[in-house]
């Protein structure tokens, strides 16, 4: 009688598991490198001939192997990293499975000497295709030498499926390289074909970051570090303008170990908000310290998979931890004649003599208040009753002040800029300040001068950002502001438009819209929000709804942001709009008041600094 199921000989079960384990060269680097950092190595070299496929050699000065262990080592399932179901819950080494040496000793030729303390000599065993040919005694000093030849010599159809040796190389110094900087307390050293790609002394960590990727990139580097009950975070951000095309410069360590999480890279790059432009990605490394109780890194054979017993507290801890990081930090771009990527501190921000201004211009939700309010019926507008209000000759006084700032004694408030565009006629009756220390260029840049140059503000990138910011705090707190209309207006629209304003009526609401469905294909406008200037009604609306389209077909999937920024754009003042004095300086104050004033919603600059030395340089001033 004959059977269908069988069991498979131990070669076969190997190559298997070499399939899962060790997929190309690379993986087997790290497996490699990770005995040895478990083995408390502080110097470790990797040598590597066409790419790992003819030869991989690990040197450490680790610990070493006694005979027997060494023997063990190779079977599968082999470690000497846990002994019962218990420890995989409290997994404090980078191996543990116990499979490494084995798979990678089915599909190639290995060589291995170790040593410890207590032996004289060293264990020297050959392998090949899982099969010992050779065991003795050789020098060595302590620690051990692994090497591993013909990777996949007897499975040529795993070899076929390898990439070309460009890619297969750069695999394999990225393991090296996230290695190298996780662990900056070792030494590496690294060669391929003869040549040396690293030489890395025991370092403090900033070194060894800038020993690693450079001077200049480390230049442009946040440093951080944050702590809880539930986490450590620390590590180093990139700054919006040295942001790269893709994610490669991205790091994530799990109690040192490198992973993959998509969930920590979201939380990442939301914390980034809109300081990258769209498909810029930044550079980050972060090291996250957990109780191994709370994670599950038994995922997948690769290790480098995990499970969080709690992900959205870790979510929102790494958020918050990169957002105040980053707003920690001044992330003004500035200009130079020569290179665009030069950055340094600015100090072009609106000063005030205390924080009593806060009161004045901001109510309890958070949200801005206002001094003028338009009379709608009368179109006159007239000081609100809030006290310590700044008037209109107050912010003119403050745009001709003689420093190179622009400073307001408080108690003061900011005036609403949309309804300060809404009184061109009244304001351009009024007397120019005698000295203005800020201008409008072109129609579409304000230049201030400050202490350190100049700073330029981009007028309409700048309004986005205040308004982006006010629609996203009124979606918040579900406090709407509307002007309403002497007279509705009735919108027709075709079938499209009306299913999305049915589908958005409940957010356009919150934005400060107060319509309602009319019938086949009609809404009626009862009211405007408050940065819409009236007689625009039936235009915003369909500029909104347009907008709101093209970003969810480029990929905007957050209906709210999405509408943010819709309305925000098609509300903004635009470039060629003139501004007097008084609309630059509300503009100005409102923008210092948003939580990130350097971008506008869509990730463009909304700042940026002419230094003083620059200026000086071109006109020969040394």
């Amino acid at each position: 009688m004959s059977y269908k199921i069988h069991i498979l000989s131990p070669e076969l079960s190997n190559k298997i598991a070499a399939g899962e384990v060790v997929q190309r060269p690379a993986a087997a680097v790290k497996e490699l490198i990770e005995n040895s950092l478990d083995a408390k190595a502080t110097r470790i070299s990797v040598i590597v001939r066409d790419a790992g496929k003819a030869l991989i050699q690990v040197v450490d000065d680790g610990e070493g192997m006694s005979e027997q262990d060494a023997s063990l080592a190779f079977r599968r399932h082999a470690t000497s990293k846990i002994r019962s179901a218990g420890d995989l819950e409290d997994i404090r080494t980078l191996g543990f499975r116990g499979e490494a040496l084995a798979s990678i000793a089915a599909v190639s030729q290995v060589e291995l000497k170790t040593r410890t303390d207590a032996d004289d000599l060293a264990t020297h065993i050959r392998i090949e295709g899982s099969e010992t040919i050779e065991k003795s005694k050789s020098a060595l000093e302590r620690g051990t030498n692994i090497t591993v030849r013909n990777l996949f010599y007897n499975t040529p159809a795993r070899r076929n499926f390898l990439k070309t040796r460009h890619t297969e190389l750069k695999n394999i110094t990225d393991v090296i390289v996230r290695m190298a900087i996780a662990y900056p307390e070792v030494e590496w050293f690294y060669a391929s074909d003869d040549e040396v790609m690293l030489d890395l002394k025991a370092v403090p960590i900033d070194q060894r970051v800038t020993d690693v990727f450079g001077k200049t990139q480390f230049g442009s580097m946040i440093k951080f570090e944050s702590a809880n009950e539930l986490l450590t975070a620390n590590g180093f951000l990139g700054k919006p303008n040295f942001a790269r095309k893709s994610r490669i410069e991205q790091f994530v360590f799990l109690n040192r170990r490198f992973i993959f999480s998509r969930m920590i890279n979201h939380a990442v790059f939301q914390a980034y908000e809109h300081l990258l432009e769209k498909g810029s990605f930044p550079f980050f490394m972060l090291n996250l310290t957990i109780d191994p109780k709370k994670i599950d890194v038994n995922v997948h054979p690769s290790k480098m998979e995990v499970k969080f017993e709690n992900e959205s507290n870790i979510y929102r801890m790494v958020l918050s931890t990169v957002r105040k990081a980053l707003a920690e930090h001044d992330l003004i771009p500035s200009m130079s004649f020569r290179d665009g990527n030069a950055v340094s501190p600015i100090d072009a921000k609106i000063q005030f003599s205390d924080q009593s201004w806060k009161r004045s211009v901001i109510d309890q939700n958070g949200a801005p208040v206002f001094p003028l309010h338009p009379d709608v019926r009368t179109g006159d507008h007239t000081a609100a009753t809030t006290p310590n209000i700044i008037g209109l000759e107050d912010l003119h006084q403050a745009a001709s002040t003689p420093d190179n700032s622009l400073t307001f004694d408080a108690p003061a408030s900011s005036t609403s800029l949309h309804r300060v565009l809404g009184q061109r006629s009244a304001l351009e009756q009024s007397p120019a300040p005698e000295s203005r220390p800020i201008w409008q260029a072109h129609n579409k840049y304000i230049i201030s001068q400050i202490p350190s140059g100049l700073m330029i503000i981009d007028q309409h990138a700048a309004h986005e950002r205040i308004l982006y910011e006010r629609v996203m705090a009124n979606f918040e707190n579900t406090l709407p502001s509307s002007q309403q209309l002497l007279f509705p207006e009735t919108v027709d629209m075709g079938a499209s438009d009306y299913a999305l304003v049915k589908e958005l009526l409940p957010d356009l609401v919150r934005l400060g819209f107060d319509m309602r469905l009319f019938g086949k294909n009609t809404v009626v406008i009862d009211g405007i929000p408050a940065d819409v200037r009236i007689g625009n009604e039936k235009k915003i609306l369909h500029e909104v709804l347009d907008e709101f389209k093209n970003n969810e077909h480029a990929g905007v999937k957050d209906v709210r942001d999405n509408l943010a920024k819709s309305f925000a754009c098609k509300a903004a003042i635009k470039a060629g709009d003139r501004l007097n004095m008084t609309e630059m300086v509300v503009l100005i104050e409102h923008l210092f008041l948003a939580k990130v004033p350097y971008v506008c919603p869509h990730g463009r600059p909304v700042i940026v600094r002419v230094p003083l030395e620059e200026l000086d340089k071109r006109f020969g001033r040394t």
